[in-house]
């Protein structure tokens, strides 16, 4: 169970969530594509304190369009890899925690299963990811091996059966995955130089999973997350990916837009646990928060500034705007209710991200919201057991 105290993490996508935060004098377009700029933000982050930082991430380039590409030149596209951001990051820092973005519907678990783990082993157990689905006809087509619908909007009845279909797909994945993390029992490794063994071949497993769209026999080749079981985390607005969280993840992003949905959203998290029989510790539950960081009128002009050059920013969660005493406000309010923690996802991040850092975070710590920081793993800093046993591992004898 989690310790007393919200998590904070922060959500880094290119120049920030807004689509015009690019071009702010602040922003350093020329930069976005170089470690040094994402090594950068995240230092930011770890050094005010913040449990976490994600990466955002998908398989196709950005668009104003929630159902396929555009052909606008005024906004961002393109990005790098979120899981190699990770990866490349991890060595330059010590404390915070990594949460890239990884989409399964069109990459295999083992895959996933050893990227992740080898981020666990380079950030030394900091690493966790959030599996994202991919039901777009058109990011289908950049793989071939699979053909999804072509629709004109969300509300097209075939999006619902696709995803329904994506998000059980995406629970075998994490299993999968979980799976190829146990394959290397945490001693399987001998590296005894006298009796020429480098590893106790008894201690490496086949999972032998068959399952409805794909077998994986395994071993991993990866050795076993430092943590055993990276964090899993999910984004989930409706009954489906709720329950996909409650039946995979550790934890689960949430979009209260309005302050009298957040209990609402908190009830639906936990009936889909009870829905889907969850066991263990529940799910740690996360209101995403869109934030223009100013005194209030200056952040709501900035955001109309923002607005005026292009597209106007919308968004899955709340767009806060405001001081960061008011924002310090909100989230304990949402502490009481019985939220976790939070997730920032800075509009314009060369400017909210260090007013994240520099006001908001000292005012938590002062009115005693948030959790310590500085764990020595990701799972750690969020209160999760720290030791996740393997399940091919024999049980001890008590």
């Amino acid at each position: 169970m989690a310790s007393e105290g919200l998590r904070l993490g922060v959500a880094l996508d290119g120049a920030g969530w807004h689509p015009a935060a690019w071009r702010e004098p602040s922003a350093r377009p020329l930069e976005l594509f170089t470690p040094a700029y994402w090594v950068g933000l995240v230092q930011r982050a770890e050094d005010a304190g913040v449990h976490f930082a994600s990466f955002d991430d998908s398989f196709s380039l950005q668009s104003s369009s929630f159902v396929g590409a555009d052909d606008r030149v005024d906004e961002i596209r393109g990005r790098l890899d979120a899981l190699l951001v990770a990866s490349r990051v991890a060595p330059a820092t010590s404390r915070i925690g990594l949460l890239p973005t990884v989409t399964t519907t069109h990459t295999e678990p083992f895959h996933i299963s050893k990227a992740v783990a080898t981020l666990d082993h380079v950030s030394a157990g900091r690493a966790g990811w959030q599996p994202r689905i991919s039901w777009r006809a058109d990011e289908a087509r950049l793989t071939g091996r699979r053909e999804l619908p072509l629709v004109d909007t969300f509300d097209d009845p075939r999006v619902a059966e696709v995803t329904g279909a994506l998000f059980a797909e995406a629970s075998d994945v994490v299993e999968v995955v979980r799976r190829l993390w146990d394959s290397w029992e945490d001693d399987a490794e001998i590296r005894d130089v006298a009796t020429d063994r480098f590893l106790d071949a008894d201690k490496l497993h086949t999972i032998d999973f068959e399952g409805e769209w794909f077998s994986v026999r395994g071993p991993s080749i990866t050795p076993r997350p430092p943590q055993g079981a990276p964090v899993v985390a999910a984004l989930a607005h409706a009954t489906v990916p709720y329950r996909f969280a409650a039946q995979s993840a550790d934890l689960v992003f949430v979009t209260p837009v309005q302050s009298g949905e957040a209990q609402g959203i908190l009830a639906a998290v936990r009936e889909a646990e009870r829905h889907v029989e969850r066991s263990g510790e529940p799910l740690q539950v996360f209101a995403d928060l869109v934030v223009f960081l100013d005194a209030d009128e200056q952040a709501a002009d900035r955001l109309a500034r923002l607005d005026a050059l292009g597209r106007p920013l919308s968004s899955d969660a709340r767009i806060y705007t405001g001081s960061a005493e008011s924002l310090a406000d909100e989230i304990g309010a949402l502490a009481a209710l019985g939220y976790a923690g939070v997730r920032l996802r800075p509009g314009v991040v060369t400017d909210d991200l260090p007013r994240i850092a520099d006001e908001l975070v000292p005012l938590l710590r002062d009115r005693e919201l948030l959790a310590p920081d500085g764990a020595p793993s990701l799972r750690a800093a969020l209160g999760l057991p720290s030791t996740v046993p393997n399940r091919y591992a024999p049980a001890l004898a008590v």
